[in-house]
């Protein structure tokens, strides 16, 4: 157990404090961003594969471009990359809510915006998920990581709820809108975070080069490519299936937008009373209650297939929230404690580019399918697919035994 004191110790450190607020702020609008995305797209077409094309709009670039993130964040310094980011980031945003809320938006115009702001995630995502260990002492790392996650958990209660309310009461474009603005506050908060600058080199290595060295990293470290592999399937089936169709069934059914921003609530719920636990609780073997808790990912998804009621979605909801967050903070443990800090970057660029590479394919797939078999038919499948492949993935030794590497030697292979 930790001390109350040891659990905010991390906020003690400028440089996190700083990070900390300006994630905080970036947050409040993210939550609102992608519920009031989506039905800003179902406001210009309702049908279910318009809103799979704009969702994909910005996962393919994000996917193409993820792994020159990974190499740019290691060369010019994780903060620099975020700031930058940041400010596209809430360029394209604002440019989205100003076509919105005017009433003259396109479907190829989100299209054309969304894939802008999926290099730009795609450009910033190696550097956020890298960025903590250097922000804090070693022994901090899991209260730090707890700390961001009760951000994003407690943000995203309130947010998607603002964010429905404001999609039946002023339109989708106002709720975009805010997530723009906090992208350029969020930047201007990081001018405070001061971290060294990467250790020059004698003499620059191509990117082709640095990009082996990570792969190098990568694919000697069974658990890593393990559960990357496996998420490349899970994330397929999340974006397909709760990303993309769980908003249209809520439309169509008695649920509606601000039901669904009450289920999207719910779950913020349940990684937020996980995060306040894990504030107290040291998590060993963090792989494998990590998965554990992923495979509780797929209830709702079953539920809103098997029986679309609004409260037994929300409690759904509720206990994935709950068991998303205990992996959340298991897998960064895992990559933070086990990897070199010169080659984390790299990694986590090889791992969401293995986790994200399908996830188009789940939001093009989802409109045909759900045409062919049915809304609730589909949700049913993907939910109870996602849970087997969730527990499948603890056959690899590697992944169930991994411990903590503060009690023991790295594992790397």
């Amino acid at each position: 157990m930790s001390s109350r004191a040891g659990s905010f110790a991390p906020l003690r450190e400028t440089n996190f404090r700083y990070y900390f607020f300006s994630r905080l702020v970036n947050t409040a609008g993210s939550t609102m961003g992608g519920l009031a995305l989506a039905f800003a797209v179902l406001e210009v077409s309702d049908s279910p594969s318009a809103l799979g094309t704009v969702l994909a709009a910005h996962s393919i670039p994000m996917v193409v471009f993820l792994l020159a993130g990974g190499v740019i964040a290691d060369r010019f310094g994780r903060a620099l990359v975020i700031q930058v980011s940041n400010v596209l980031a809430g360029v394209t945003q604002l440019a989205i809510a100003v076509l919105v809320i005017s009433g003259t938006a396109q479907l190829w115009q989100l299209v054309v915006l969304s894939a802008i702001n999926g290099v730009v995630a795609a450009i910033s995502f190696p550097a956020l998920a890298s960025l903590l260990p250097q922000l804090v002492p070693r022994e901090q790392l899991q209260p730090a990581n707890v700390l961001m996650s009760m951000v994003r958990s407690g943000l995203a209660i309130l947010g998607p709820t603002v964010a429905g309310l404001l999609v039946v009461s002023v339109g989708a474009g106002w709720a975009v809108a805010v997530d723009g603005v906090t992208y350029l506050v969020a930047a201007a908060l990081l001018l405070r975070v001061n971290v060294p600058p990467p250790p020059a080199r004698g003499e620059r290595s191509s990117m082709v080069a640095e990009l082996r060295e990570g792969w190098s990293v990568f694919i000697g470290t069974t658990w890593l490519w393990v559960v990357v592999l496996s998420f490349g399937v899970l994330n397929a089936l999340e974006s397909g299936g709760f990303n993309t169709l769980g908003p249209v069934l809520a439309k169509s059914t008695s649920i509606g937008e601000q039901g669904w921003g009450l289920i999207v609530s719910a779950q913020a719920v349940g990684l937020l009373l996980t995060t306040m636990v894990m504030l107290k609780v040291q998590l060993q073997r963090p792989l494998l209650w990590g998965m554990l808790g992923c495979a509780v990912y797929g209830v709702p998804m079953f539920v809103l297939g098997a029986h679309p009621d609004l409260v037994l979605v929300m409690i759904a909801a509720f206990l994935a929230g709950a068991g998303i967050e205990v992996f959340s903070l298991g897998w960064n443990l895992a990559m933070q404690e086990n990897i070199p800090d010169d080659m984390l970057s790299r990694a986590y660029s090889y791992d969401a580019l293995g986790s994200f590479i399908a996830i188009p394919i789940g939001q093009l797939a989802c409109g045909p399918l759900s045409t062919l078999f049915g809304v609730q038919e589909v949700l049913l499948v993907t939910g109870i697919a996602y849970v087997v492949i969730a527990i499948l993935t603890l056959s690899s030794r590697s992944v169930r035994d991994l411990p903590r590497a503060s009690t023991t030697e790295p594992i790397v292979g």
